[in-house]
């Protein structure tokens, strides 16, 4: 999709302070400035900046200009600033602080669903689970249902904050999801730890649930680490995501 004027101003100066071109504690250029290089008018600008102050990634104020803010002051949870990350190049760190997320949250949250769960979360959980293995088996968009897999799961926990959770963290979620799918056999290896974590849910049983994401999550991290040994290259996340060839 082509995006507006808003939304290439925007993504101009986010991925320019991501990828280090203004530096944290540093001032982005002013306003004329900025107009005559991206060819937009002031307006733009402004509407730009008001976004970026709303991810954490800059601050305004009265004779200090737009400033560049430290990155643990970064709405990591804002999907562009994921993307923005993407381009700049996901670092070790970053994948460190998402995998360590994910073992906080997501376990818990199973253990709750596998308490909760109705019929309809574990009919839309069983859904997400088919159209992985239809994806192993005869090609297609294998990240796109992993992620409703998790989603499923977040959201049959029936807690308002775990549900939101689950909107945030979509875009990191595809970060793992992407990268471990590149691993050779990846996908088809994984999906019995899904198969596991969904019977325990079905089943009722929180312990074995909550044990068989942690499984999952580890192997999620296993297959991470090696595609970065490997150099091979990191996926876009601006880009559709990678689908399988048939088995």
């Amino acid at each position: 999709m082509i995006k507006n004027f808003h939304g290439q101003t925007l993504d101009h100066l986010g991925q320019a302070i991501v990828s280090g071109r203004y530096p944290p504690e540093t001032a982005v250029p002013p306003e004329p400035v900025l107009c005559e290089e991206l060819g937009v008018s002031r307006t733009v600008v402004r509407e730009a900046v008001k976004s970026l102050v709303a991810k954490g990634l800059v601050s305004t104020g009265p004779k200090v200009g737009t400033r560049v803010l430290p990155p643990q002051q970064w709405n990591w949870f804002d999907p562009d600033v994921i993307v923005w990350q993407s381009h700049a190049g996901l670092t070790r760190e970053f994948l460190r602080d998402l995998q360590e997320l994910r073992r906080v949250v997501e376990p818990a949250a199973v253990r709750i669903a596998a308490q909760r769960r109705t019929a309809d979360d574990i009919a839309a959980i069983e859904a997400a689970f088919a159209g992985m293995k239809h994806a192993v088996e005869q090609g297609g968009d294998y990240v796109k249902h992993d992620l409703q897999f998790h989603q499923g799961l977040l959201k049959a926990s029936h807690n308002r904050m775990m549900v939101q959770m689950s909107k945030a963290l979509s875009a990191l979620l595809r970060t793992s999801f992407e990268i471990s799918t590149t691993r050779k056999d990846g996908p088809r290896l994984s999906l019995p730890l899904h198969r596991e974590v969904l019977d325990a849910v079905v089943a009722g049983d929180a312990e074995r649930a909550e044990r068989a994401s942690l499984v999952l999550i580890d192997g999620a991290r296993a297959d991470i680490d090696l595609v970065l040994e490997s150099r091979k290259p990191l996926p876009r996340l601006d880009a559709p995501a990678r689908r399988l060839r048939a088995a």
